[in-house]
């Protein structure tokens, strides 16, 4: 029903200059869809509808320029990781990572659950994680995949002054 109701959305403001929600409404009753405003008001937030000027006056919802997707959980989690680690450094078997403030256990809690044997332990504070790696070879390899998760923004690997 949903999936049908935001099908017929999309085809109503693309054939008609739509500008309520009440407007929107009296269109998907005349098409035998008794809706409430609040599932109008939902419906346009889950298809990421937005107001476009017509006039200096007067605007008329329209689709978004790309299709809205959500994030995925993994999605999340990454960007995340990505968000909150802003320095990546290692001595010897220990890898310390630091975070954003407030968030070294949120990332902590994830390397605890990630199945590396490697990691015999980790301690978070406020903002760093110490990660206790046994062999130490295997602690380069660690940091390249923990600094992959982070892409798309410069880590610093120098220690915070």
């Amino acid at each position: 029903m949903k999936s049908k109701r935001h099908r017929t959305i999309l085809d109503i403001i693309q054939s008609e200059p739509i500008r309520t929600q009440d407007e929107l409404a009296q269109r998907l009753c005349d098409q035998g869809m008794e809706v409430t405003q609040a599932t109008i008001s939902r419906d346009i937030k889950e298809l990421g509808l937005i107001k476009v000027p017509v006039s200096k006056d007067e605007s008329r919802y329209a689709p978004p320029a790309e299709p809205v997707a959500k994030p995925s959980p993994s999605d999340r989690l990454y960007g995340m990781l990505r968000d909150t680690i802003t320095h990546i450094d290692a001595s010897l078997n220990i890898i310390v990572v630091r975070t954003l403030p407030g968030h070294a256990h949120g990332v902590a809690a994830f390397f605890d659950s990630n199945p590396w044997p490697e990691v015999i332990g980790t301690v978070a504070g406020d903002d760093t994680i110490l990660l206790v790696v046994k062999p130490p070879e295997a602690v380069e390899r660690l940091v390249k995949e923990i600094k992959k998760w982070t892409e798309g923004r410069p880590i610093k690997k120098s220690p915070r002054k």
